[in-house]
């Protein structure tokens, strides 16, 4: 069943057909769950451009500086120099000056403590995030 459109149709030779945005099913169709693809990008939207470490997030001023979405990185929590990968839960959101700071180190060995833990964020959570699916989508999709 058809609950948005997106205002265009299909056209055959005798018939024309809404392009469906949103679908409803009848019936549930269990579909297996595809992990998240890492990617720099994923992990500063999954973290909102918020520094793991101290809490800056773009607007704020950091060292006589006002941060732009520029001024952040990716750190890994345990260092690639240790064996460190890059998957979502190695891998945060960092300002420049913690990143810098903490080095090839462990956050503790660095004197920082992580606000949070990092996770490995749900597809339909990126999707929107990185605005690649339609708009009507977000009121569906579980984030």
């Amino acid at each position: 069943m058809i609950v948005e459109q997106t205002g265009e149709f299909l056209r055959t030779v005798r018939s024309r057909f809404p392009v469906p945005s949103v679908i409803a099913l009848r019936r549930y169709i269990n579909v297996p769950r595809r992990q998240a693809h890492w990617s720099r990008k994923g992990v500063l939207l999954r973290d909102n451009f918020v520094c793991i470490y101290c809490g800056v997030m773009p607007g704020s001023l950091s060292h006589n500086k006002v941060l732009t979405k520029d001024d952040f990185t990716i750190d890994h929590i345990v260092p690639r120099s240790r064996g460190g990968k890059d998957q979502w839960t190695n891998t945060a959101c960092a300002c420049y000056h913690c990143n810098h700071r903490k080095g090839s180190r462990l956050p503790h060995e660095a004197g920082l403590k992580m606000l949070w833990e990092p996770k490995t964020p749900r597809t339909s959570y990126l999707v929107i995030a990185v605005g690649s699916g339609p708009d009507a989508w977000k009121r569906y999709i579980e984030v």
